[in-house]
């Protein structure tokens, strides 16, 4: 196995050599543009200045769209809140409806039973009698 390393070693370091990039050839030649060195300075400071600029206005951006989103969430909770509450209200106000008309059925039958009992247990003549006072009964 070490012969079989060394030859691949080997294969690896004769191809490196084939493959080797030539030498660059370049013209040589001024480089810098037209401007000095303090002009070239003053630009790249400027371009810093700016570029701080840009990463606080970017910044506050993030910030500003963050808490639009935040306060789109809150109003959104708030509207799933409202609609449950104004269902609930609903739900209450219809209870209470068939509450009332419960209650106002109950009493109309309890009526209806009362009013029935009275004119069973009491005799004709003597509702007449009651409905029609003598004078001996006035406190004139």
């Amino acid at each position: 196995t070490c012969s079989v390393a060394q030859k691949e070693l080997n294969d690896l370091q004769r191809w490196k050599e084939e493959h080797r990039p030539g030498p660059v050839k370049l013209v040589p030649q001024r480089l810098g543009g037209k401007e000095s060195e303090a002009q070239a300075r003053q630009k790249q400071q400027m371009m810093l200045m700016q570029s701080k600029y840009q990463q606080k206005r970017k910044r506050e951006e993030y910030v500003k769209a963050k808490k639009a989103a935040e306060e789109a969430e809150i109003l959104k909770k708030k509207a799933i809140q409202r609609e449950k509450a104004e269902r609930l209200e609903v739900k209450k106000r219809q209870q209470e409806m068939q509450r009332r008309e419960m209650f106002l059925e109950d009493q109309y039958y309890k009526t209806n039973e009362l009013l029935n009992r009275l004119d069973l247990s009491l005799p004709k003549s003597d509702s007449c009698q009651i409905a029609n006072r003598g004078p001996e009964s006035t406190a004139w």
